[in-house]
């Protein structure tokens, strides 16, 4: 038997890619996995593992599920309709990520800022003469 004659349980493909068989569940009601049936058992093929792998990685790199969907229900068409949709999400998605990278740049450069300013004032503050303290008359404690 090959590799791709292979069927998995649910079990099986949850613990190898780290996740519930609820999961599994999960996005077999989204339609990006159709397993088999034998009996009540749901049995998964090599093309059902081959698309939880990817979808995982795409997941990973922070693909909504929608674009998941879209992406895998394009699947086999004609004229690289599939290709030309990932190209268009991936640009989209690489798009997003500089745009995040470009505000977490701003804001670690503002907070040390932050951080200097605040070092200069502690240092200026622990090397300033602290001024004795006088009581005022009447509240002076009794020897």
């Amino acid at each position: 038997m090959s590799a791709k004659d292979k069927l998995y349980s649910g079990t099986e493909l949850a613990q190898e890619f780290d996740l519930t068989p609820q999961a599994l569940r999960f996005y077999e009601e989204k339609g990006l996995l159709q397993p088999a049936r034998m009996g009540i058992r749901r049995v998964y093929t090599y093309r059902d593992r081959a698309r939880l792998l990817l979808i995982q990685r795409l997941r990973r790199l922070g693909f909504s599920l929608e674009d998941i969907v879209q992406y895998l229900s394009m699947y086999g068409s004609v004229g690289g309709g599939q290709y030309q949709l990932g190209l268009e999400k991936i640009e989209h998605r690489m798009a997003e990520l500089l745009r995040m990278r470009s505000e977490i740049d701003q804001t670690i450069a503002e907070l040390q800022n932050l951080e200097q300013e605040a070092r200069q004032k502690l240092a200026a503050a622990e090397h300033r003469p602290r001024l004795q303290v006088k009581p005022r008359k009447g509240t002076e404690e009794p020897a």
